[in-house]
């Protein structure tokens, strides 16, 4: 279990680098997903949107402009669409608490700000959703 960060938290930098942090993103990840608590909602998939805020370790060696010296966002994309898939999810805070466990098994991840936002419930709002932070508790500060 995580345990949330305090949104007065002086840590919510994600990029940092006294502290060796650097900040990992996705933005606006549009997917199809089988989400919500309401009937009508498990007849089709509807669309989210996914932005997931990542404060990193960074690595003490060198980069040498090598994928494996890095925390990849690619996992995350991957993570992100296989949960989709998996199948139905009655609440956006399931599925964003689920992407923030995806993010936290990574040892180097510190803390992760995951949003995830129902794109077509009403017709006179953008999106509805919610936004969660989580610290590692592996991990110091």
């Amino acid at each position: 279990m995580v345990t949330p960060v305090p949104s007065s938290s002086p840590s919510q930098t994600m990029a940092d680098e006294a502290g060796g942090l650097c900040h990992v993103f996705i933005r606006d990840l549009i997917l199809a997903c089988s989400i919500g608590a309401h009937r009508h909602e498990r007849d089709s998939a509807q669309r989210v949107r996914i932005n997931m805020d990542l404060a990193v370790m960074e690595t003490p060696r060198q980069l040498d402009d090598r994928l494996d010296n890095v925390f990849s966002y690619e996992h995350l994309a991957d993570g992100a669409r296989a949960l989709a898939a998996a199948g139905h999810i009655n609440l956006v805070e399931t599925f964003a608490q689920r992407l923030a466990d995806l993010c936290l098994a990574d040892h180097r991840v510190r803390r992760a700000r995951i949003r995830v936002e129902k794109l077509d419930v009403y017709a006179d709002a953008a999106a509805v959703g919610v936004e969660i932070e989580r610290a590692n508790p592996r991990t110091p500060g």
